[in-house]
């Protein structure tokens, strides 16, 4: 049987990823937005394993208002990406002070 601790502890090791993958590559701005998607996933199967140990419907319904917010932001970063790419041909993140006004 799988309790909520083994939810939690995979949830930990998910978000434990995304942190690491936000700090051991700081070149790529893809990678970078892969790795806050993982962070955010693994906060809404802990929401998610919450409401349903506790038998409440409430953390599956803030979890779909999450996952609009996380589409808006994967939309709004990619456009960021493709003016980054148009206007220096790189997606490097160190390369973004050269858009600076």
């Amino acid at each position: 049987m799988i309790s909520l601790s083994h939810y939690l502890i995979l949830g930990a090791i998910l978000f434990s990823i995304g942190i690491v993958g936000i700090f051991l590559n700081r070149k790529n701005v893809i990678i970078v937005l892969m790795a806050i998607e993982v962070m955010l996933l693994a906060v809404n199967m802990n929401f998610i394993a919450f409401s349903h140990f506790l038998q409440d419907i409430a953390g599956q319904i803030f979890v779909f208002f999450i996952l609009t917010v996380a589409a808006a932001e994967s939309a709004i970063g990619l456009a960021i990406l493709v003016v980054l790419f148009r206007n220096i041909q790189s997606i490097n993140v160190d390369d973004l002070d050269q858009l600076k006004g």
